[in-house]
């Protein structure tokens, strides 16, 4: 899963991609692009370790891409690398800072998400309308159902963007979907909204909406808001963890921002994670939500999704509760699932297969 973050030049991009991937990046990262992978917090992990004792605990991962700052005169060449990113994180400049400029002048969180959600949509509208022209072309030569259901959903496409609205607000059905899968539309990403605030707000990241008046960006289809304390954050990422844990407190912060940001890109993205745990390894794994036990077994290999047998499946808290996969037999916990179980957010899987 790859996100990809955006912003205007000095909103605190490269600060979040600090924060996610512990990166050290030397200086200011100007027009630089930076890739690095985070490790997903996942504490659970280390409660299921304490039955195992296991040789190794494996985190799943997002891979972040750090786009370089957003320039009017060179957005379009700036949002290239955007078409190969899953979702999309867009650093919205909240805090007030005069040694900071800010490249449009005036601190307006809602001015700079419309005008970047705009370059997004002009650019879907100038592929669709090409495109158009090509199948209109095509059809003139011969009438075929393909190049005409492909047509239809591009002008319905091109409507919507005409309306000023992103692409990922439209309902299309799956069949309408096949024929523009390809395209790689930038505003079809799920959108995650990141309000970067500053340390004095800290203790109030639930209400930061409200108090800033930006209601606009939220309630929207496939779009997420989450904020953090940028500055801040970064401080806590180079620190130790009993030490990172004191400074939270002091600022009447129960977790860091990466969590939070991470489970709202799990959230906004429809994923979800499932264990498999023993002596050699206790792991987590990240599979779409709605996912059938065949396809979570391909996940870990491909040789496992083709000699899938059964999964023995348990509920994470009923294997910490009843003390050990054996003990959780014994209170009949443990539930022996086929090919087209739908695997549960938390669920313990033991995958039995051929070959």
């Amino acid at each position: 899963m790859q996100t990809g973050i955006i912003g205007l030049p000095q909103v605190g991009k490269t600060t979040l991609f600090r924060i996610l991937t512990k990166a050290n990046i030397e200086g200011k990262s100007g027009q630089a692009t930076h890739v690095g992978v985070a490790k997903v917090p996942e504490p659970r992990l280390k409660q299921l370790a304490t039955l195992y004792n296991p040789k190794k605990i494996t985190y799943a991962t997002v891979q972040y891409v750090d786009l370089g700052g957003m320039q009017k005169e060179k957005n379009r060449d700036a949002l290239a690398p955007l078409r190969e990113v899953d979702t999309i994180a867009h650093v919205l400049r909240v805090f007030d800072d005069p040694s900071v400029p800010h490249a449009e002048g005036s601190i307006d969180p809602v001015r700079d998400a419309t005008n970047l959600e705009l370059e997004l949509i002009l650019a879907d509208y100038d592929q669709i309308t090409r495109r158009l022209e090509r199948v209109e072309k095509d059809l003139k030569k011969k009438s075929e159902p393909i190049l005409l259901a492909e047509k239809a959903v591009l002008e319905k496409c091109k409507a919507h963007l005409e309306a000023e609205k992103p692409l990922r607000e439209l309902v299309l059905t799956a069949e309408e979907r096949k024929p523009i899968g390809g395209f790689l539309f930038l505003s079809q990403r799920p959108m995650l909204f990141v309000l970067n605030l500053g340390d004095d707000e800290a203790a109030d990241l639930e209400t930061a909406v409200e108090r800033h008046k930006l209601s606009a960006l939220q309630g929207r289809p496939n779009t997420a808001v989450v904020a953090i304390c940028g500055r801040l954050e970064a401080e806590l990422a180079e620190m130790e963890e009993k030490e990172a844990e004191e400074m939270l407190a002091s600022y009447g912060l129960k977790e860091p921002g990466l969590n939070r940001l991470i489970r709202a890109t799990y959230d906004l993205m429809g994923l979800i994670s499932f264990f498999t745990a023993g002596e050699p390894e206790v792991r987590a794994w990240t599979i779409h939500k709605g996912s059938t036990a065949v396809k979570a077994a391909g996940a870990i290999h491909s040789d496992i999704e083709k000699g899938f047998i059964r999964a023995e499946v348990v509920r994470w808290d009923d294997l910490l509760a009843a003390g050990s996969l054996a003990a959780a037999k014994e209170k009949a916990q443990v539930r022996l699932e086929g090919r087209e179980y739908i695997v549960q957010e938390g669920d313990v899987i033991l995958f039995r297969h051929s070959g």
